[in-house]
């Protein structure tokens, strides 16, 4: 897997590692210390949970940004622009577009009606046991499908600044960064984890914003010639600007994108990582205004990835690229490493700082994913269901971080065998997931008076069970080069995204799981959500 410029690439970190291993020890020190005072700060289960509710609307937001701009739009979208042209760049446009269903739809709502978990939505009037227990276990796996993103990109970053070309060399990297995110839930909490993604928030749009301003700099400010540069310098001339070139082969690569597409902007809405965020907010007010600063702030984010993916393809060949990491995860760190000088002491600089960032990056999107599978296995599965709710807030929080600890194991494991694969391809699976069974029991919830229990679970499991069935026997996972297990092919669904198919099942579902049902719905409850959900009132 290794090239002469990756090989120059590790060279020149190995001539500058102390330099390097200085900035991730500083960074790994610095947000440890954050956690450890945040921690001293964790009384009860509110402060674990949602951190006090005394976040504003611009720190939410900043969080919410530092949360969201994870490994993949870092990583994954700059290597996939790198690699295909406009069609790398509608995992940005998809990402950003996503946050309109979140805010209009799901933010404040859900802020209103909930108490700590997207369990306290779903259960607040249905049976309690079954649906916590639907609830817990999807948000479980929607967070293990996007952590194994976070430590897949961990894995290739690290790698490419310290030269380590050993698969167990690998390994232990991503064993290293699932320690650390173990640390950082169980001290910190809800507050440290925070903090930690503010810092990352600001550490990552600085990083980006230089990267942008160095690229647009080299070619004079002038972006026709950037982007004619890259299409030249990718082998594929026109066709790189253009739609069509990863997603308009033939039909089933058109499908492919449609299903994409569908993934990535209904998915943010019933991401748990994300949707627990509105609770440390202390109103529904805040909790729109955070909103809003994240969609700003990530907006702006991800129109730098359009420099940060055609500079790279401008700056170096796709051969260059796909040596580093066949997904293209590495171009971001090795753009920065060419705008430096590749033999300069400045170009280790910027290396080792980019690769920080977005180290940094990893580090506060596994703590938040981490945090939103420990609470809901602990809030929802621990205390309301094996407990009935007899559980003190002692036992409710160690619960959480004996279940970080697990977590983090699963997490280490699975993303040792995803090292490889782009990590914004993963993050869609994630997304996809997440749209099939998260989000239409949320809007049935919330919206809909008939909705029973029998809806709620028929849509969480079947849209979970359809989407993970269907990931498994996709080239993903095998039959092809760039699959999960290359060597094997068990595949028969063509798509690399299910989202075309799984999501309708997960709305189709809960609508018949309803209409069969031959539970009565509580319209009193209802009514008491509605006025609770739109108002405000009564909402902690």
């Amino acid at each position: 897997m290794s090239t002469e410029y990756v090989i120059l690439a590790a060279n020149e970190a190995s001539e500058h590692r102390t330099l390097i291993i200085s900035l991730f020890t500083a960074f790994v020190l610095a947000t440890l210390g954050i956690t450890v005072w945040a921690g001293r700060q964790t009384k009860d289960a509110a402060d674990f949970y949602a951190g006090g509710r005394q976040f504003s609307g611009f720190q939410n937001g900043l969080a919410i940004s530092g949360d969201y701009m994870s490994a993949a739009s870092f990583l994954g979208i700059a290597g996939a622009i790198a690699l295909s042209g406009y069609d790398g760049f509608l995992y940005s446009i998809g990402f950003l577009v996503a946050w309109l269903i979140a805010l209009l739809l799901v933010a404040e709502p859900l802020r209103n009606s909930g108490r700590y978990t997207m369990g306290d939505v779903l259960a607040y009037r249905m049976r309690q046991r079954p649906v916590r227990t639907a609830a817990g276990v999807s948000t479980i796996i929607v967070s293990i499908f996007y952590l194994l993103a976070q430590m897949a990109g961990a894995g290739v970053l690290v790698s490419l600044l310290l030269g380590i070309t050993s698969e167990a060399g690998k390994i232990g990297i991503v064993a290293l960064v699932g320690v650390l995110m173990i640390m950082y839930v169980s001290i910190g909490g809800m507050k440290g984890t925070t903090w930690v993604q503010m810092v990352k928030a600001v550490l990552l749009m600085f990083g980006a914003l230089l990267l942008t301003f160095l690229v647009l700099l080299k070619f004079n400010f002038n972006i026709s010639d950037l982007l004619g540069t890259a299409a030249e310098n990718s082998g594929k001339g026109d066709a790189f600007l253009e739609p069509g070139l990863k997603y308009g082969i033939d039909s089933m690569t058109k499908l492919d994108f449609v299903s994409l597409g569908i993934a990535l902007v209904l998915g943010t809405a019933g991401l748990p990582h994300i949707l627990i965020r509105f609770y440390t907010v202390p109103t529904a007010q805040a909790a729109r205004k955070s909103v809003l600063w994240a969609i700003g702030l990530i907006g702006a984010f991800y129109l730098m990835t359009l420099a940060l993916g055609f500079g790279a393809a401008a700056l170096m060949s796709p051969k260059e690229i796909t040596d580093s990491n066949p997904a293209g995860n590495t171009a971001a760190p090795l753009l920065a490493l060419h705008l430096g000088g590749v033999d300069s002491t400045w170009g280790a600089i910027l290396l080792a700082s980019i690769s920080a960032v977005a180290f940094a990056t990893i580090l506060a999107v596994v703590a938040g994913l981490t945090l939103a599978s420990s609470s809901s296995f602990a809030h929802d599965i621990y205390a309301n269901v094996i407990k009935r709710g007899q559980a003190s807030e002692k036992q409710e929080m160690k619960a959480a971080r004996w279940s970080t600890v697990f977590i983090g194991i699963v997490a280490i494991g699975l993303g040792a065998l995803a090292r490889d694969l782009n990590v914004a391809g993963l993050v869609a699976l994630a997304f996809a997931v997440a749209a099939s069974a998260n989000l239409p029991t949320i809007l049935y919830s919330l919206f809909w008076k008939r909705f029973t229990t029998q809806g709620a679970l028929w849509s969480i499991y079947g849209g979970l069970v359809t989407a993970v069935g269907l990931v498994l026997f996709s080239p993903v996972v095998s039959g092809a080069a760039t699959s999960m297990f290359p060597d094997v092919d068990f595949h028969w669904f063509p798509l690399s995204n299910p989202g075309i198919i799984s999501i309708p099942v997960g709305f189709l579902l809960g609508w018949l799981g309803t209409l069969l049902s031959k539970e009565e719905p509580d319209k009193a409850k209802y009514a008491e959500l509605e006025v609770r959900s739109l108002t405000g009132t009564g909402a902690h």
